[in-house]
């Protein structure tokens, strides 16, 4: 006897209309285009107002006049914001389709305080003042935090819940330990305060060099997983069915996320919201598929992280408003505002 489906069961076996793929890549397009404009907006703005006649001659005709170095320094500072707004972005994508949870960042599984503890730790006991070693501690200490996480959350009877857990518990005793060290060490907590804020203002070619090869190679490990993390969206047995290796891909995913937010970390500092928000809002316009979140989220988090730069600019003229406390205090009542106008997006 044949039992007709709930319509709401319907509703979600239905095959998605035929041009719903044209307006996927349609947004792609419109969100590089918005890319782009608020890429130019964070060339031509800030302490000194720029035209666009000399952002143009700035980037294809420099002279090495007065507007053509600030165009210069300000296009370091933007390639910055676009790299570890998508290295955010993405690490975000990977954390929540890996725990399952809509609402996890990179902060969840510990990465930023395995950055933050190992740059105090550089500041304090080695002595390390320069960027340039800030970045290589903060990225490593990243690194070693999430092998960590994936060592004490199962391993190969890994788990969202544990992983989560364990990188809960870990982020409480770095954050613990990074604040005795800087309550104890005046110098640590100078040098402390700027970094933990999170800024673009460290953008230097030097800068990029460094996190540029960890950030392309997480970016494609993480582009590569939007099929495995898709069937595991539909739980353990039905992605092992779908033959699936879970273990891998649980691994490979921590691999990913703990490179890109690392190395975003490590550039930039700790930034709130981007890598938790972007991706939550992507999800509520393209589904759960992983194949189309991942690249919109890494398209649109370099949006919202430049254009909070562009904002922290603006506010505060002839000085500025680093764009962690920008992100912190548009982000949070933006990101409840979608949660309480939404239903949150389900993976």
């Amino acid at each position: 006897m044949l039992v007709e489906s709930p319509p709401e069961q319907r509703a979600e076996t239905a095959p998605a209309p035929p041009n719903r793929r044209a307006i996927r890549v349609l947004g792609l397009l419109a969100s590089v285009v918005l890319l782009v404009l608020v890429a130019l907006a964070s060339i031509a703005v800030g302490a000194k107002e720029l035209s666009l006649e000399q952002v143009w001659h700035g980037l294809f005709a420099d002279t090495g006049t007065y507007g053509d170095v600030v165009v210069a320094d300000r296009l370091s500072r933007t390639v910055l914001g676009v790299l570890a707004g998508a290295a955010l972005g993405l690490a975000g994508s990977v954390l929540q389709a890996l725990t399952r949870n809509p609402l996890a960042d990179p902060g969840l599984l510990g990465i930023n305080a395995g950055a933050s503890a190992a740059v105090v730790t550089a500041i304090t006991f080695f002595g390390v003042t320069s960027l340039s070693g800030y970045v290589w501690f903060a990225f490593f200490g990243a690194a070693a935090v999430g092998a960590l996480v994936w060592f004490l959350g199962g391993s190969r009877g890994a788990t969202p819940v544990r992983l989560a857990l364990a990188g809960t518990a870990i982020s409480a005793a770095l954050y613990g330990y990074l604040q005795a060290i800087m309550i104890l060490d005046d110098a640590a907590l100078g040098r402390m305060r700027f970094w933990t804020v999170g800024s673009l203002s460290s953008g230097s070619n030097s800068t990029i060099t460094q996190v540029l090869p960890f950030i392309l190679g997480g970016a494609l490990l993480a582009l590569t997983l939007a099929r495995p993390l898709n069937a595991m969206a539909m739980g353990d047995d039905t992605a092992k069915a779908l033959g699936a290796n879970l273990n891998r891909t649980r691994a490979l995913s921590m691999l990913a996320a703990t490179v890109l937010s690392g190395a975003a970390t490590a550039a930039c500092g700790p930034i709130v919201f981007v890598g938790l928000m972007v991706p939550h809002v992507v999800r509520s316009f393209t589904g759960p598929d992983q194949r189309w979140i991942l690249p919109y989220a890494a398209i649109l988090s370099p949006v919202v992280l430049l254009g909070a730069d562009v904002v922290g600019r603006i506010v505060a003229r002839p000085a500025e408003l680093q764009v962690g406390i920008v992100t912190a205090v548009l982000g949070g009542p933006v990101f409840i505002f979608l949660v309480r106008r939404r239903r949150t997006a389900q993976l």
